[in-house]
């Protein structure tokens, strides 16, 4: 049974293998689909919403030339805190130096964290990498539990990363 796509409170999980491939096949149809950059955006961060279960997911922007990380879509009971912040700053700032998930238990006591929703305990920063190995986008997942994300929820949401590149390296904003 691979259970690794959802946080460990969550209820609503995918029990099996194909349960992870129907959300990784339907991440790609969001990419391949038709619509706006926009419109495939939201598809994909509702897709990793219901997949996992998970309270908040925001897909965000990385422009380098201008140092700053941008909102694009969001979906959960509301909108970030922080639509546009620097680069350098937060748990997102952090995965964007180092390249990688940063995979956050405890919020509370981490202290790169930027408040965004109130009852936020833990959250998940994935990296969408481009071509060259540069942060184009993120994925942002929160969760109102602590140490909500296991280790094999990160790797399955960085496969959804690679899925979802395409929506970053075909706008050319990085």
């Amino acid at each position: 049974m691979d259970d690794s796509f959802n946080h460990r409170k969550s209820q609503n999980r995918p029990n099996h293998p194909g349960d992870v491939e129907s959300l990784l096949l339907g991440l790609a149809a969001c990419v391949s689909g038709p619509g706006t950059r926009t419109e495939k955006l939201r598809k994909a961060a509702n897709a990793l919403r219901q997949g996992g279960g998970y309270r908040w997911v925001g897909l965000y922007d990385v422009d380098h030339v201008r140092g700053v990380v941008s909102n694009m879509v969001w979906d959960g009971p509301s909108p970030p805190a922080h639509p546009v912040f620097p680069a350098d700053k937060g748990l997102t700032g952090r995965a964007i130096r180092t390249r990688a998930a940063v995979n956050v238990g405890d919020v509370a006591s981490d202290p790169d964290y930027l408040n965004a929703l109130g009852d936020t305990r833990s959250e998940i920063i994935v990296p969408v990498l481009d071509s060259r190995g540069s942060v184009a986008g993120t994925i942002d997942i929160e969760s109102e539990h602590r140490d909500a994300f296991t280790l094999e929820a990160q790797k399955l949401l960085e496969r959804c990363a690679a899925v979802i590149r395409p929506l970053w390296t075909r706008s050319g904003r990085h």
